[in-house]
């Protein structure tokens, strides 16, 4: 069993124990690629135990900001691109949202076909009682970095983010 009581982080006791059980392979990536992901699952729990009173799931929450920033009503596709949901869930989001009266439905005005989804007042409501709870939240997250750290930090992870994105 692996030690995780010595100083550093997850990562590091695994890059330990691989490096026992794996000694002929290269896992320096998990270095960054382990804390990455790593870092999005503490986070993404912590934000599923912060929007529980409000009753909402991180991916409904993500499609509320989606709309609540866009400063349009969008189409359900323009939700799915930028939420990274599939088609299927970000319908299932978006009637649970709508039965609870945070988002509408509207008709395109250029297609009948096409239908537009818009953040209601009390939608807007929870989103601006909400996120900057996430943002204090990051800033807690992020003190103790300097801002210089944090701006070469967010300039390396756009580079990684940007690689990625070119071939997904």
């Amino acid at each position: 069993m692996e030690n995780f009581a010595a100083p550093g982080d997850f990562v590091d006791a695994a890059r330990q124990g691989w490096a026992k059980a794996r000694p002929e392979l290269d896992v320096s990536s998990i270095e960054v690629m382990g804390r990455i992901t790593r870092i999005g699952a503490l986070v993404t729990q912590r934000v599923e135990h912060d929007l529980a009173p409000e009753d909402i799931t991180r991916a409904e929450f993500d499609l509320l900001c989606t709309l609540a920033r866009s400063g349009r009503p969008l189409r359900a596709s323009e939700v799915t691109a930028a939420t990274m949901l599939s088609g299927a869930s970000t319908t299932k989001n978006a009637d649970r949202l709508a039965r609870r009266g945070l988002i509408e439905r509207l008709p395109s005005e250029r297609d009948g076909r096409v239908v537009l989804l818009q953040l209601t007042a009390d939608g807007h409501a929870l989103v601006d009682r909400t996120f900057p709870n996430f943002l204090a939240r990051d800033q807690e997250l992020l003190s103790g970095l300097t801002a210089r750290e944090q701006a070469a930090l967010a300039e390396l992870l756009r580079k990684v983010a940007m690689n990625l994105e070119v071939r997904h």
